[in-house]
Formats: structure tokens, C-alpha cells, sequence
């Protein structure tokens, strides 16, 4: 009852019946009875089964023999009437055990979940609609017909009213699917599952023929059964073995069958033979499948000898490097020596690999002294370091193979898995000592032991007995691992320590600085930690204001070109009406036109009295000025329609439309000047103030040498150099 009460899914409120046990077993008496009584209570109301649990693969297997009863016994009760009227009570009640099971397999299907999205759907609601809807139910649903009521109409001596039983078929499918994939011998599953299949049809084919021979005539000729009169054939069981044996000569073909003589003979005949030509060809491509799995699977397991063996002959191979090689394969294929397990595991997840890397290692580095108080997180670790390397994790030594040699660099450790190794001298007899399964060496190259006078060399000579198999581990993994567990690093390094002293090869000076020198260590990784995470917090407030710098400059240049783009539209609208009226400048304009003729006008007046200022000036610089003037006056007679000149400093007067393509010339050089020097503006000044400032700025400083009046005349030109970019 504990067995198939474990099998069934509790409710959640299984739990709190169960503490209630046990405090009442607690007081003893009747309660405690009654109580176990309560424990195997099943809440049915709540119940679901799980399709992938083990009752459902229980189900399935009892649902087995009464589908195979069906199958098997109406045809033969239908053919052999001898067999039905002899035991027709047996067959009776067997028929409806069977229809009990099928109904009982119903009402397991009302309450089998589904999986949807990868969560098993429990609402019985959606369980019942979801059988309702599906194909299965109406199969189930007639083979559930109570079509036994045909026998007060035929006669209870007609079974073949019970033929919708055939109909429940698919849960005999199911359940040698289910078998197959949970069998640990998969092949030789199939194969019986191939014998059943033929089984079952040889056996309807004898029952044919046996049905045939007595619509035909028992004896009527030699290929019909012969007469039941005689004593011989007169018996049931021989009945059944002859039509058994007679039909199985026809699907296999093997022997001679006596020839048909009527067209039903032949009819049958025809048959027969189309389907033993698929009964034959079945048998040979699931035999030969079967075969192909079986060596792909050694191929997987170990590796191919006769192409190794090719290769040693073909090279010329010494005949004592093919014995070692052939002795190394006698190995590996008495001990089942599996070679290749990342390929065999490589199509299960990790999740599964790495429990399975766990429950195969694990026991071995459980018998490895250092590890055996260590916390099994410890050696999870230690088998993942293990696992992932085909050749590189496990080693396979042959007899008399050096492992390592004395002076070697050391890059791993090694852990016997099995075999026997001894540590020998240098002459390669004397034997110190032999490591067995479960103990280690090598830790002590890879160890970084303070005072190790031999370095990361290796310190003795280890050489395989037997056939040896190993696990390395690198000093890479190994230092991996010890970080996370600091126990076991000092554990480690005392061991090697201690075989160090033995051995002579420890200084005495730096045996007792290790801990000082990880402190140390430690606080200098610390404080490289911090210099980091500091030089990055800079690096990104640089980055940040970079950004915010590009994104200033970027929008005071579109700010410029639409200022520009603004220009020129305006000046488009001035040629129109300047068009219009033909006497130009003659009479007052409007647009562009008439500010030009103001700015001519004022920039004269102004012109004039700079060059008075200069004539009345200082000898000293005075070309200096006069050149500036004549600079600055030009680029601002650009945007006015005047024009200085560079040697003279005379002003010319130019007309309208020569002083708007100046000054839109002007504006554009402006704004050339302004896109080139963005990047050393970064505080943003306006586009008044950066349109000429780094003339203006040339300017003033020469102004400063040549006098006080200078300094005058770039205030002035600086004046107008405002008024004419405000008028522009």
C-alpha cells in the first residue's frame, strides 16, 4: 500500500493530516490507528496524475494485457469455436475484468494533466475539456460500446461482437514507447517488441486459415486443414500449433506449403505473401538497425583498433610498441574503459552533465586524504575542474610508463582514480613507495610554497605498475578553486610543507612569512581596486562632459545656419523690389537696398573721422594703423557697401547690389571663422561677439603699440562692426 500510495500526487493539505499524525501517535492508543488509516486517504477530488510520474508508467503497463487479451483471444474464440464453448465461463469473466480496466483507464484520462508552456495544467476543468476535444476520447468512447447486448440477438457463442475493444489500441502504443525509453537495454526491447508484433499476426493468420478450411471443407484437399475426424487432428491444441505452424511457413517462406487449389486458396495465398514480404523486410531493417546502433556505440565507447592497427603497419611499427598498444586496447575493452564521454554526453544540458560529472567522480575524490573533511561544494567544484577535458582530465598510463620525471615542470596535479603507481629513483628500480587509489601527487609544483628550493619542479619520479588511470588538475583550475575555499588552501600547502621537510628542500627562512605575504598582497590588490573604481568614476565625468560640449557646439551651429538661411532670404526679397523700381539707389529703397544706403552713409562719416584721428596721430606706427584700418574697414565694408583700400585707406563708394553680395560674402566668411573656432569657445558667447572678435582682438593689441589713439580707432571700428552686423 506505502508502494502505489507513493505513487499518487498529494494535496497540499496532506501535510498538516500527516502532523496531525504524528502528534496523535505521539499519545498512543486508538487515535494512533486511526490516524494511519488517514495517512493512505487520497483526496480524489483534488487528484491528478502526472503524465511523466511513475503511476502513469504503472498505468500503462497494466493497461498492457487486457488490450493483448482482446487482441489475442476474440479472434481465436471467433475461428476455434472448439476453444470458446469449452471455456466460455473463464472467457466471460476475463471479457469484463477487461472492460472494467478500460473504464477505469477512462476515468485516469479525465484526470491526466497536460503540460502547457512546460507547466503541468491541475484544473479539472481544462483536464476534462482538453480529453472532450481531443481524438482520443472518441476512440475510447467506442471501445467502450456495450455492444455484448448484440449476444441476446446472436447468441452468447458469437465473441466477435466485442471487436471495438480493438479500438483501445493507442495505450499499447504508448506503453511500449514509454518502456523503450526508460529500458536500459533499448535494442533488445525493440527486438521483442518486433517478435510480439509478429507473433500477434501470425497468430490472426492461423486463425484465418483455420476459419478457411472450415468454409471450405475440412480435407477437401491437401491444402485445407485435414479432417477433424481423424483422431489426430481432432484435438484443439493441435488444431491451433498445425494452422500455427502453417502460417508461419508462409511469412517466413521457409519450407515447402502445399499448393492452392481453389480461387479462395489462392486469394489467401496472395496475401499471405505481400505481407510476409513486409513481415521479412521489417524482421532485416530492425535487426540491421539494431546491429548499426550496437557498433556506432562501440565506436562512441572506444576507439577504432583496426584503424590503428593499419596505421602501425603501414609506419613500420617496432613490434614491442604494437604489443604495449594492443595491450593498452585489451584494457580498455575487458574493463568497459569508456574514452570519449564528452561526446556521448554532449546532447544532455549542463545541468545534467554536471550531475553526472558529480555522481561518477565524486566517490573517487571522496577517498583522497586532503579532501575528506573538505564541504562537498568543494569537490563539486573540483570535479567540474575535472570533467570538461576528454585526454586532458583522465590519463591512461600503461604498465612501466614514467608519469612524471624528477626536474620536470610541473603544470598540474594528478588524483588516481585506479591502478597502482610507484615513486622510484632515479636508477628507475629502487621503489620508495606505491600511491594507490584515492591518494595524489604533484601538488607541490603547482603549490606556490614559500622556500621551495625546487621551485615548480617536480620533486620525484612517478611510474605507472599497472594500467593506471589518472585525474589532472591544472594550476590554474586548482588556484581557482582554493581561493573560494581558504581551508583547504592552507590544508594543502601544510601537506606540502611537511613533505618538503622531509625531504630537505624547504629553507627555514620562508616557512613562517606566508601569511604576512598574502596580508600584503591582499592590501595591494585592495588598493589597486580603488585606484580603479576612482579612475573610472573620472572617465566618466569626462565622457559626460564631453558629450555635453558637442551637444553646446553642435546647437550654436545650427543656430548660425539658420541665421544665414534667414540672410539670404531677405536679400532674395530685396533684388525683387529693387527690380521693380529701376532707379535703384536714386530715390529711397526699401528691403536690403535702403538699410545699405544708411549703413554707406553713416560708415562714411564715421570712416572720416577715424582717418582725421590718424592724421593728427603719432608718427610712431602709424603705417601699422593704417593698414589695420584698412583691414578692418574692409571686412566691415563688406556688410556695408563700402570699401577701404589695403594701401591708401581711401573709401570707395560702391552701389547697391555690390554692397549686399559684399555682405552676404562677408556673412559667410563670418560664419566660416565661427565653425572653426567653436571648439576653443566653450563658454558660448554670442554671435555678435564671435563673428569678427579674433580680428577685433589682432587689432587691439596693435592699437596698444601704436598709442592711445589706437586704442580709440578699434573702439570705433569696433562700434560700427556692431552696428553693421545688427542692421545685417
Amino acid at each position: 500500500m506505502n508502494r502505489w500510495a507513493g505513487l499518487f500526487r498529494w494535496h497540499l493539505m496532506q501535510k498538516e493530516k500527516e502532523e496531525e499524525e504524528a502528534k496523535e501517535k505521539k499519545e498512543g492508543g486508538e487515535n494512533g490507528k486511526k490516524t494511519a488509516e488517514v495517512k493512505h486517504r487520497l483526496n480524489w477530488k483534488e487528484w491528478v496524475v502526472d503524465p511523466s510520474g511513475e503511476f502513469y508508467f504503472a498505468w500503462l503497463q497494466v493497461m498492457v494485457f487486457p488490450v493483448l487479451y482482446n487482441w489475442v483471444i476474440i479472434i481465436c474464440r471467433t475461428c476455434f469455436k472448439a476453444i470458446e464453448e469449452n471455456y466460455l465461463a473463464v472467457w466471460l469473466t476475463i471479457d469484463y475484468i477487461s472492460d472494467l480496466f478500460y473504464v477505469a483507464d477512462t476515468i485516469i484520462r479525465f484526470r491526466t494533466g497536460f503540460l502547457e508552456q512546460g507547466i503541468l495544467v491541475r484544473d479539472h476543468t481544462l483536464l476534462q475539456k482538453h480529453y472532450l476535444r481531443s481524438s482520443r476520447f472518441r476512440w475510447d468512447l467506442a471501445s467502450l460500446l456495450p455492444t455484448d447486448l448484440l449476444y441476446l440477438q446472436l447468441g452468447i457463442h458469437y465473441p466477435l461482437v466485442r471487436i471495438n475493444r480493438f479500438l483501445r489500441t493507442t495505450r499499447l502504443s504508448e506503453a511500449f514507447d514509454r518502456m523503450e525509453t526508460r529500458t536500459s537495454y533499448p535494442n533488445t526491447f525493440r527486438i521483442s517488441k518486433l517478435m510480439l508484433y509478429i507473433f500477434v499476426l501470425i497468430h490472426w493468420n492461423a486463425c484465418l486459415y483455420f476459419a478457411l478450411s472450415a468454409y471450405i471443407g475440412f480435407g477437401s484437399d491437401r491444402w485445407v486443414y485435414p479432417n477433424i475426424t481423424n483422431p489426430v487432428f481432432a484435438s484443439v491444441r493441435r488444431q491451433y500449433f498445425y494452422c500455427f505452424w502453417f502460417s508461419a511457413q508462409i511469412f517466413t517462406t521457409v519450407g515447402d506449403t502445399p499448393l492452392p487449389k481453389r480461387e479462395e486458396e489462392y486469394l489467401f495465398m496472395i496475401a499471405d505473401l505481400l505481407i510476409a514480404v513486409l513481415v521479412f523486410a521489417s524482421i532485416v531493417g530492425n535487426v540491421g538497425n539494431v546491429i548499426t546502433s550496437l557498433r556506432d556505440r562501440d565506436n562512441v565507447f572506444f576507439p577504432n583498433h583496426e584503424l590503428v592497427k593499419g596505421y602501425l603497419r603501414s609506419h613500420r611499427i617496432s613490434k614491442e610498441l604494437r604489443g604495449r598498444v594492443n595491450s593498452w586496447y585489451q584494457h580498455l575493452y575487458i574493463n568497459r574503459k569508456i574514452t570519449r564521454e564528452n561526446e556521448i554526453l554532449q546532447q544532455l544540458p549542463d545541468t545534467l552533465r554536471t550531475e553526472i560529472a558529480v555522481s561518477v567522480h565524486l566517490p573517487t575524490l571522496s577517498k583522497v586524504t586532503i579532501f575528506q573533511n573538505c564541504e562537498t561544494s568543494l569537490l563539486e567544484e573540483l570535479v567540474l575542474k575535472l570533467t570538461p577535458q576528454v585526454r586532458g582530465g583522465q590519463w591512461v598510463y600503461s604498465p612501466g610508463e614514467y608519469v612524471c620525471r624528477k626536474g620536470d615542470v610541473g603544470h598540474e596535479m594528478y588524483i588516481i582514480k585506479e591502478g597502482k603507481l610507484a615513486v622510484v629513483a632515479d636508477d628507475g628500480v629502487t621503489q620508495f613507495a606505491v600511491l594507490g587509489e584515492g591518494n595524489f601527487f604533484g601538488e607541490i609544483s603547482i603549490l606556490n610554497i614559500k622556500g621551495n628550493k625546487s621551485g615548480n619542479r617536480r620533486t620525484a619520479n612517478i611510474r605507472s605498475i599497472g594500467h593506471s588511470d589518472l585525474f589532472s588538475l591544472s594550476k590554474e583550475d586548482l588556484t581557482d578553486v582554493l581561493s573560494e575555499f581558504p581551508a583547504a588552501k592552507r590544508l594543502l600547502e601544510e601537506k606540502g610543507r611537511q613533505i618538503l621537510t622531509k625531504m630537505g628542500m624547504l629553507e627555514e627562512t620562508g616557512g613562517g612569512d606566508g601569511p604576512e605575504e598574502e596580508k600584503k598582497m591582499e592590501r595591494r590588490v585592495e588598493k589597486m581596486e580603488e585606484d580603479l573604481n576612482a579612475l573610472q568614476t573620472k572617465l566618466a565625468r569626462l565622457m559626460a562632459e564631453l558629450e555635453s560640449s558637442a551637444c553646446k557646439m553642435q546647437a550654436r551651429v545650427e543656430m548660425l545656419e539658420q541665421e544665414m538661411e534667414g540672410f539670404e532670404s531677405e536679400e532674395d526679397r530685396g533684388e525683387g523690389e529693387q527690380r521693380e523700381d529701376p532707379e535703384g539707389y536714386g530715390g529711397k529703397t526699401e528691403g536690403v537696398d535702403g538699410d545699405i544706403a544708411g549703413i554707406r552713409a553713416e560708415g562714411q562719416s564715421k570712416t572720416e573721422e577715424v582717418l582725421d584721428r590718424k592724421d593728427d596721430g603719432k608718427g610712431e606706427g602709424k603705417e601699422e594703423p593704417e593698414k589695420r584700418e584698412s583691414q578692418g574697414n574692409g571686412r566691415t565694408g563688406e556688410g556695408q557697401g563700402k570699401g577701404v583700400a589695403e594701401g591708401g585707406g581711401k573709401v570707395k563708394r560702391t552701389n547697391g547690389e555690390e554692397t549686399g553680395d559684399n555682405m552676404k560674402d562677408g556673412l559667410k566668411k563670418q560664419v566660416g571663422v565661427i565653425q572653426k573656432g567653436t571648439g576653443g569657445d566653450p563658454e558660448g558667447n554670442k554671435v555678435t561677439g564671435g563673428v569678427a572678435g579674433g580680428s577685433r582682438e589682432e587689432g587691439t593689441e596693435k592699437s596698444r603699440e601704436g598709442g592711445g589713439e589706437d586704442k580709440i580707432n578699434g573702439n570705433e571700428e569696433e562700434k560700427m562692426d556692431e552696428k553693421t552686423l545688427g542692421r545685417g
